[in-house]
């Protein structure tokens, strides 16, 4: 499963629990598939990988937002990924805005090992797509 590492000063020195399916949120007048699209490539840098996207479902997540998440088989090079950025007061207070990369890093990862690096509110995701590819494989 490929998976980005949350960018930004706090999320920095964190590795368990501070990975992400890549994601943006969308609004009520938009396609959240369209959006989901977008949202891979400025946060990775690469379109979707061609091929057919299988729905996951949605979930609300634990910060209230709801995912809808697609999976596809994809190769892409994970250490080629260059991300969109955002601006934050950094240190906080300070006056001083620096920018950062949403995505600062992504990586492949097992079904194990993403487990453990997912935030908490996107692992249910994992049981999706293990159940996708079964029906996929069936």
């Amino acid at each position: 499963m490929l998976l980005g590492h949350m960018g930004g000063p706090f999320w920095a020195r964190k590795d368990d629990g501070a990975w992400s399916i890549p994601k943006g949120e969308h609004g009520p007048d938009e396609d959240p598939l369209a959006v989901a699209r977008r949202e891979f490539e400025e946060e990775l840098g690469s379109p979707v990988p061609a091929g057919d996207l299988v729905p996951l479902g949605q979930r609300r997540v634990t910060s209230g937002k709801v995912l809808a998440v697609w999976a596809a088989e994809g190769d892409l090079d994970a250490a080629a990924t260059r991300s969109n950025t955002f601006e934050l007061e950094w240190p906080p207070r300070s006056g001083r805005v620096q920018e950062f990369p949403e995505i600062d890093r992504a990586a492949w990862f097992g079904l194990d090992d993403a487990r453990t690096k997912l935030v908490a509110g996107q692992v249910p995701f994992l049981g999706l797509l293990v159940d996708a590819v079964v029906r996929h494989r069936s």
